[in-house]
């Protein structure tokens, strides 16, 4: 402040003093929001899970990976950099979530919406729940985060099922009636730039996949902070 000045104090900071104003722009201001990231593995028909690991997050959006030959689109990922948070944005995760679906057909050439609804199809879906587990993946540490049941949707298969007289089955069941994975006291930071995947780990005791295919969404609940450059 100087002498003269509408509201300066003549000996310097003082009651009557306004705010000092920068003279020039800030060169970088930040965005913040809710947002949740997705990716999913498919498990074609016939394939063996016992001591199998499976990467998630480690193919990009409209890129071929993760046991699927065609491009994964929206319903599969939104990741925009495979395994990697972008520069300029820092994401603290939450909450994890896991979801089970079957596909109507042995490979990735059919659809992914085929109803949980008999029981074949809910034992692989108690299959997943009970012989899965995630972890967290960096460049050179993994950190568990608990058995598949217990993420996302967990708490057993959920949902409902009734046959007919005619014997056709309507209703799924689903990897829901329970809450997701949730951090709550300390997030995992992800800063921007870090390399990380989620492993789906089976045990020994998995059995194989069915007849057709299934896919395993995983879905990380978290914020982030965007900087946007000004100038």
């Amino acid at each position: 402040m100087s002498y003269g000045m509408p509201g300066s104090h003549p000996l310097g900071a003082g009651p009557g003093d306004i705010p000092q104003v920068p003279l020039e722009q800030p060169k970088a201001l930040f965005r913040y929001g809710e947002q949740s990231l997705w990716s999913t593995t498919m498990h074609v028909g016939a394939t063996v899970l016992a001591n199998s690991t499976h990467r998630n997050f480690a193919t990009q959006l409209g890129r071929v990976g993760q046991g699927f030959v065609n491009n994964m689109t929206i319903a599969e990922t939104n990741i925009k950099e495979a395994g990697r948070i972008p520069n300029g944005v820092a994401y603290d995760c939450f909450g994890v979530a896991g979801q089970v679906y079957k596909a109507n057909a042995a490979a990735d050439g059919g659809s992914i919406n085929a109803a949980i609804n008999n029981a074949a199809d809910v034992d692989e879906l108690i299959n997943i729940q009970y012989n899965a587990a995630l972890a967290w993946d960096f460049t050179q540490t993994q950190v568990d985060i608990a058995p598949f049941d217990l993420c996302g949707a967990g708490g057993g298969a959920f949902g409902a099922v009734a046959t007919t007289t005619n014997n056709v089955d309507h209703g799924a069941m689903n990897n829901g009636n329970g809450s997701i994975w949730l951090y709550r006291k300390h997030p995992v930071a992800l800063p921007g730039a870090t390399t990380f995947a989620i492993l789906l780990r089976y045990g020994s005791r998995a059995a194989a996949v069915g007849a057709n295919s299934q896919v395993v969404r995983i879905v990380l609940f978290g914020y982030y902070k965007n900087v946007i450059e000004i100038g």
